[in-house]
């Protein structure tokens, strides 16, 4: 079938937007009427498709057949992959493929076309004498791109208040050709020429990144509005001007262009070695060793960022969402972004989504973390389309055919790929079911990351191995063949760690190797060599760092002991008890220890990486299926099903490992600290340090170990940031007159829409009992004392100067003065107060409901006796109210609010709404009958609100933290205010939401682990982090790991 000359063209089902084809009908008419002699293609056979940009009569016309079945046809082309079920045996097939990237998600593509025996050609790989790639739609991604972003401007603007000559550009597929598109970027130009723009949006300013296809195309467009371009470092000045000639010439409030700035990766980084100047070999190859500074340089006279450059995460990110909220507090006219790279969590760390052509925005409100589908309200507007050339199918089309009809001949008529050009034959990944020399190294990629290869290497350890990181072109250039033969070549090995590949024509692609041998010599040899790959010398023997074929990091060498065989290779090990959410971000940070990846937080240890190789977690539940779930994903981590009150079953893991953390609930850490003293390991746990936990202090210190408790977010990260503070100021010799401490998890704004405002991620039992607990603190050096019945009641508003858009409250948080001895400041300062934060309104809602009796926990003679009753006849009880009045929401919303005030659960009126509409969206006047297991009011509550309250799959929540605390300086009479603040939102990874309250419970833990791992922690015995060796390296690698915390004084 091979080489007769019968072209097929597939019908594109991937994306109901795709309608490009790979050749247009002029282009097939002219393949078929020269002839076969000619052109080597005899028939073309077009699958009919309806939505395809040039209609199925059009290719009939010119005398292509129509049909679906392509089974006559010896070649077949698509734009992008087909489904494999169409995957025909013997023929040829061109396309994006993306298999040649060895990439797991394209595999079954791969391993359908290698059962099939098929040849397969790759456009990607198609490239020219210049290096370059030939067919590649990059100019009209970036076309497109901006073209929908000036729509969008418009509309945004509009929102804010200003009439721009932008509202009326249409997205790029609204227009019938490019040519029109363009057409009405220019009217908006002359508009722009004539009219102006209002001043107080001015200067616009667009940032484009990167110089490559995607970014020429989006400054074409660009170009054609009236405009002038600056350089980076004029950016400042250009501000002063424009604001200082609009309020000089009054007549005039309008200014008259736009205005371009082109940046590069010198404009985004600077050395962190302030002697050096940047070095762009030397980024790329050590990225580690630059800082970020385009929030500093270029975000804050930024309107509008058009990004076109590629990244990869061993880089700085061009734009974080810390900075970001920075940025808008300090007031950056930033606008908007167009991010046509469409790098979900790449450069630009908030843009977590891709959009759609039909729906190609989303709104990010930095300050409270939110999206939002819409053009109305705070933040900036985001774009980020995956398929942005489609939306110019016919231009691309023609494009593309102009190219690839050149190369349809030949790949339709041979059979022989020793008979094509070496541009083609380079293109071709496999070749009648055997994949090509150049692609030998897909196998070998897949091979070392298998479980069998793990297991072999386990088996046959070397004695000395090295972690190897390369980046640049390593897939379009087969520079990954290279360099995987030179170590195979030595006598080494190797075992993939991680690969993350570019997606564009100019993207660099970025892999980590393990690489091993049993002869230093060997190792030193494979070294070299790559070396050499990564710095070709000329003919003068001088490096040419404009040559670089790939970037090179390679980490120390690790030499195994020979005489202790597998005890010598032993991963560090580490046992994490409970399956719970908070266990899943521990044993991620645990697992990437060793890791080139992780070498910015790990710096902040000082610890020598040969000390230790790599962790090993094990996840400990009682039900193995949790363990499992958690681990999913987690290389270097084993799931099993333990017990941790059967104390043979527990030791039997223990004695396995060098470190356990207990992620489970308090009553079960005695026990596990118990098996730990007498196994000699240490102890992290992220719970309060009981009486009974503190007792075990002196067994500790004898047993030579460790049980660092408090070591969570709040305990935990609290005790850290606030030792920090008290320290450096008693260090200042100054006197602490007030320590205030608010710390909460709490939905992201976005999320908390419901009345309460507030929503569980676990069963909510343990939260409304906390809010029963007494309180106690000191305020101006007088003691308060909060009742449990009273605690809601006593709730204050409260606002945070560097937040000012929280409405919040706080309550007090059980005893708040053992932090003055704990934090050694119970004699200097008149105020110490530890609250929890909730948003404004909480308090009094839950105390009314408590005041109702929804939180008492005795039975009820309602239940007595196998009754089953109805939500509402449970309601009606509690109230004394009649059931036929809670009959409809709203009706029944006005009733409760009205009893809540004549019976005197309520003095307020908005209190005893908001209080009647939870009620309401709680479902507790619904006519459904009660389970049988509930007994009590309590019960009652707590199952509705776990079915009412909990997240949706996609919700994030919030965790804030809050220390502020009054400095009085007796040598100079000076008092000063400082603050620290962390604040930290859930994300969504893998469709999966990762709560920030996991996050910061769980990373926390792990880096407790990670002290006494490297033995940073010195003292023995029960502890909590609150000396120096915890605190300082603690902080500094939850800011490295992205965890940020800030810190002001005045």
């Amino acid at each position: 079938m091979l080489g007769n000359g019968v072209v097929g063209i597939l019908g594109e089902s991937v994306n109901k937007w795709e309608r490009r084809a790979p050749l247009t009908p002029s282009h097939c008419a002219k393949l078929l009427n020269n002839g076969r002699d000619k052109t080597g293609v005899d028939r073309i056979i077009v699958q009919p498709s309806t939505k395809r940009i040039h209609h199925d009569a059009l290719y009939e016309d010119v005398g292509c057949e129509i049909s679906n079945d392509l089974s006559q046809c010896g070649l077949v082309l698509g734009i992008k992959q087909p489904k494999l079920d169409i995957v025909l045996p013997d023929r040829a097939y061109a396309f994006f493929s993306h298999t040649h990237k060895a990439q797991k998600e394209n595999m079954p593509l791969l391993e359908k076309i290698l059962a099939e025996r098929v040849s397969l050609y790759d456009y990607e790989l198609i490239v020219g004498d210049h290096g370059k790639r030939l067919l590649a739609f990059g100019k009209y991604a970036g076309r497109a791109g901006l073209i929908d972003f000036l729509h969008g401007l418009g509309q945004r603007y509009l929102s804010l208040g200003y009439s721009t000559p932008f509202l009326s550009l249409g997205t790029s597929y609204m227009y019938s050709s490019l040519a029109a598109a363009k057409a009405a970027v220019i009217a908006v130009g002359e508009e722009i020429a004539s009219q102006g723009l209002p001043s107080g949006i001015c200067p616009i300013v667009f940032v484009f990144t990167g110089s490559g296809n995607v970014s020429q195309g989006a400054q074409e467009i660009f170009k054609l509005l009236p405009h002038t371009f600056v350089s980076p470092s004029k950016l400042p000045e250009l501000f002063v001007n424009t604001k200082d000639q609009t309020q000089r010439n009054r007549r005039s409030k309008s200014v008259f262009q736009v205005y371009g700035c082109v940046v590069t990766s010198e404009d985004m980084v600077e050395p962190t070695d302030s002697t050096k100047s940047f070095n762009k070999a030397d980024y790329y190859a050590h990225p580690e060793h630059y800082r970020p500074i385009f929030h500093e340089k270029i975000a804050p006279y930024t309107s509008v960022i058009v990004n076109c450059m590629y990244w990869e995460q061993r880089f700085p990110r061009l734009l974080s969402t810390s900075q970001l909220q920075h940025l808008i507090t300090k007031g950056c006219p930033l606008v908007g972004i167009s991010d046509i790279t469409c790098d979900v969590g790449g450069s630009i760390e908030f843009v977590n989504q891709t959009t759609s052509i039909d729906s190609p925005f989303f709104r990010y409100d930095p300050l409270k973390g939110s999206y939002h589908n819409d053009m109305d309200g705070n933040g900036i507007i985001c774009l980020a389309v995956e398929i942005l050339p489609t939306e110019f199918a016919k231009e691309a089309t023609q494009h593309f055919g102009d190219i690839l009809s050149q190369f349809i001949g030949i790949l339709a008529s041979t059979v022989d790929i020793k008979k094509l050009p070496s541009h083609l034959k380079r293109a071709c990944i496999v070749h009648q079911g055997s994949l090509t020399p150049l692609y030998e190294y897909i196998p070998r990629m897949r091979k070392s990351d298998s479980e069998e290869a793990l297991a072999n290497s386990a088996k046959n350890q070397h004695k000395y191995n090295i972690q190897v990181s390369l980046s640049g072109h390593l897939f379009d250039k087969f520079l990954i063949n290279e360099a995987l033969d030179i170590i195979e070549a030595a006598g080494g090995s190797f075992h993939l760690v991680k690969c993350k590949v570019g997606q564009n024509t100019e993207a660099m692609s970025y892999s980590e190797l393990e690489v091993t041998a049993d002869n230093r010599a060997v190792l030193d040899q494979i070294i070299d060599s790559l070396t050499t790959l990564a710095n070709p010398t000329g003919k003068d023997g001088v490096i040419s760092k404009e040559s670089n074929k790939i970037s090179l990091i390679l980490g120390k060498i690790e030499e195994s002991d020979t005489k202790m065989d597998s005890v010598a290779k032993r991963k560090t090990t580490v046992l994490i008890l409970g399956a719970g959410r908070v266990c899943q971000p521990a044993a991620e940070l645990l697992t990437s220890f060793g890791s080139i990846s992780s070498r910015q937080w790990m710096s902040c240890l000082q610890t020598d990486s040969e000390e230790l190789n790599e962790v090993h977690v094990i996840v400990g539940s009682l039900y193995l299926k949790d363990a499992e779930e958690i681990i999913e994903g987690i290389t270097n981590a084993t799931a099993v099903e333990l017990d941790a009150m059967n104390h043979k079953n527990l030791c039997e893991y223990v004695s396995q490992v060098d470190i356990v953390i207990s992620l489970l609930p308090p009553t079960f850490h005695v026990n596990v600290a118990n098996a730990c003293i007498e196994l000699k390991k240490h102890l992290v746990t992220a719970s309060y340090v009981s009486d009974a936990l503190s007792e075990l202090n002196e067994q500790a210190k004898a047993a030579g170990i460790t049980i660092l408790g408090e070591m969570g977010l709040d305990p935990g990260i609290d005790h850290m940031m606030a030792m920090k503070m008290i320290d450096e100021a008693h260090a200042r010799n100054g006197i602490i007159k007030s320590f205030t401490s608010h710390c909460g998890g709490l939905p992201s704004p976005a999320a908390a829409n419901n009345p309460l405002a507030y929503k569980f991620s676990w069963n909510p039992a343990g939260a409304i009992r906390a809010g029963q607990n007494p309180a106690i603190y000191r305020s101006g050096g007088e003691i308060v004392n909060v009742e449990g019945s009273s605690l809601y009641d006593s709730a204050m508003k409260l606002r945070l100067p560097d937040l000012p858009a929280f409405a919040l409250e706080c309550l007090p948080n059980r005893n708040s003065l053992v932090y003055g001895d704990l934090y050694k400041i119970g004699k200097e300062a008149s105020t110490i107060f530890r609250g929890t934060l909730r948003y404004e309104g909480f308090g009094k809602i839950m105390g009314t409901l408590a005041r109702i009796g929804l939180f008492n926990s005795e039975a009820l003679p309602l239940f007595e006796n196998g009754k089953i009753p109805t939500f509402k006849t449970f309601l009606s009880e509690l109230l004394k109210i009649k059931p036929e009045l809670l009959e409809g929401a709203i009706s029944a919303e006005k009733k409760i609010a009205e009893q809540l005030i004549t019976v005197g659960h309520c003095k307020e009126r908005e209190t005893a709404e908001k209080t009647a509409k939870t009620i309401i969206f709680l479902g507790l006047h619904e006519e459904t009958k009660i389970p049988s297991s509930c007994k009590s009011a309590f019960d009652v509550t707590c199952l509705r609100m776990e079915e009412r309250l909990a997240y949706s799959g996609t919700e994030q929540d919030m965790v804030l933290l809050y220390h502020e605390i009054e400095v009085e300086f007796p040598d100079t009479k000076q008092t000063e205010n400082h603050r620290a603040t962390l604040l930290e939102f859930g994300t969504i990874k893998n469709g999966k939401s990762i709560t920030a309250m996991a996050v910061t419970v769980g990373v926390a833990a792990a880096i407790g682990a990670l002290l006494l791992l490297e033995n940073k922690i010195k003292a023995r015995g029960v502890l909590r982090p609150l000396e120096p060796e915890v605190y300082e390296p603690g902080l500094d690698i939850l800011q490295a790991y992205g965890i940020k915390l800030m810190e002001k004084r005045n």
